[in-house]
């Protein structure tokens, strides 16, 4: 018996209302000294409130279970991302009642005041849903599902608890992945912002030989074929498959620069993911590995069913070790490692020339083999003070010194392309993208 009275107490949670009832009543008792005909209404008002929160007691507790909730998370969350989650609620109540929902949230949301308020029909059920977006890999505990229960008297809750201690792990951007999962296949690509690039001449590697249909180029006719067939006969040349594309993060402390809650590490690994899906969808073979002080994460470059699902798994490992990163290692290991030509995207940001020229020696050794792409990015909080109408000569001072800071980035463009390694310079937001786009315009090029 004492079990259950204590059971009861911990689920029972008077509501706002109800305080506000009995302040009420205090004040008439107190009125009551001064003017003793107010005595009696009190009296009478402070039993009808008692009996009204007994029998909202006996009305809410007459159920042991009078709800039933659920929490329906993804199997990992996509960083970066907007991920929704579901909370199904089902009445078995008699009456409609009113519940307000406190899930606790993951610690890393930082989210303090989080509460759902609804009603709910009697015998019915009801689907809420809200979203998250996490801005880091790793694991997310959920706590309780707190869901409190009233009736249509409002004057007390029922505290009912589901889903404790639930685990999700967060992923690199899983929906981006999906998002652009037919960009390999798709000819209408400006609905993604991919850019239409112009061929230049055609890959050596030929497809078939195929009927001449309007819009054919005619420089491909072939006439021998032509001449059997009595109709024209045009070749179909395809982009040549099985190259080697590797991603090269950056790990290094210049990465961990935060735009828009994402770290510029973190853009890096959902494009790589893309990217890699992209890669794969054009037949050719996708690896990545990241560096810093040493070189990890690595994958080879492979086209087999599994490479996305190792790719996933190994991006979710990369994390920052907030060292200078050592470019003669990287050097080393691509001679080493990487025999056969390959595409070598690297992801990584340089501020200034002189962070440029300390490295350019192993970018030049790395572009003698293998065709280089540095990606790095542009710093867009420099864009918006560019932007500021400046009133102050500090604010003068600080818009001159952002200019200066972005035209170096143009500059260091520049530097790169004296010495044949291509660039992409891009806002964090656009990375995904951008990177696409310089592989497809490679691809289409025949560059490699």
């Amino acid at each position: 018996m004492f079990n259950a009275i204590m059971k009861l107490f911990k689920q029972l949670y008077i509501n706002n209302i109800f305080f506000y009832v009995l302040i009420g009543i205090v004040a008439l008792f107190c009125c009551a000294f001064i003017f003793p005909v107010l005595f009696n209404a009190a009296r009478y008002l402070l039993l009808i409130t008692v009996g009204f929160f007994v029998l909202d007691c006996l009305i809410v507790f007459s159920s042991e279970n009078g709800i039933e909730g659920q929490r329906i998370t993804p199997e990992k969350l996509s960083n970066g991302d907007e991920n929704p989650i579901v909370i199904s609620i089902r009445n078995f109540y008699t009456f409609p009642i009113f519940v307000k929902i406190i899930d606790e949230i993951p610690h890393q949301f930082q989210i303090r005041n989080f509460e759902i308020k609804r009603k709910i029909k009697s015998a019915s059920s009801d689907d809420l849903q809200y979203y998250l977006r996490p801005t880091e890999r790793g694991e997310y505990f959920f706590g309780n599902l707190n869901i409190y229960v009233s009736s249509p008297l409002k004057l007390i809750s029922k505290r009912y608890t589901f889903n404790k201690d639930a685990m999700v792990p967060t992923y690199p951007s899983y929906i981006q992945l999906r998002k652009y999962d037919l960009i390999a296949f798709s000819n209408n690509l400006f609905q993604y912002g991919v850019k239409k690039i112009r061929r230049i001449g055609h890959t050596m590697e030929f497809e078939q030989i195929k009927e001449y249909v309007q819009g054919d180029d005619i420089r491909t006719l072939n006439w021998k074929a032509t001449a059997k067939k009595n109709a024209l006969m045009v070749n179909q040349f395809q982009d040549e498959k099985s190259q080697n594309i590797y991603m090269v993060i950056d790990k290094g402390r210049t990465m961990k620069m935060p735009f828009n809650g994402l770290s510029l590490l973190d853009y890096a690994i959902n494009a790589t993911l893309v990217l890699s899906n992209v890669i794969l969808k054009k037949h050719d073979k996708a690896g990545m590995f990241s560096f810093s002080k040493k070189v990890d994460n690595r994958v080879v470059a492979e086209k087999r069913t599994s490479q996305m699902q190792k790719i996933l798994e190994n991006l979710y490992n990369v994390k920052t070790d907030f060292f200078e990163s050592d470019y003669s290692r990287l050097y080393a290991d691509v001679k080493k490692n990487i025999n056969q030509r390959s595409l070598i995207l690297l992801y990584t940001n340089f501020e200034t020339l002189d962070g440029l020229y300390r490295q350019l020696p192993y970018l030049k050794g790395i572009a003698k083999n293998h065709l280089l792409v540095v990606v790095f990015f542009q710093n867009t909080e420099l864009y918006k003070i560019t932007l500021k109408k400046t009133e102050t000569i500090q604010e003068v001072y600080d818009k001159v010194i952002a200019e200066k800071f972005i035209f170096e980035k143009k500059l260091i463009v520049n530097e790169l392309k004296k010495y044949g390694i291509h660039s992409v310079l891009t806002q964090p937001e656009h990375l995904t993208l951008d990177t696409i786009n310089k592989y497809l315009e490679i691809k289409a090029r025949g560059i490699l």
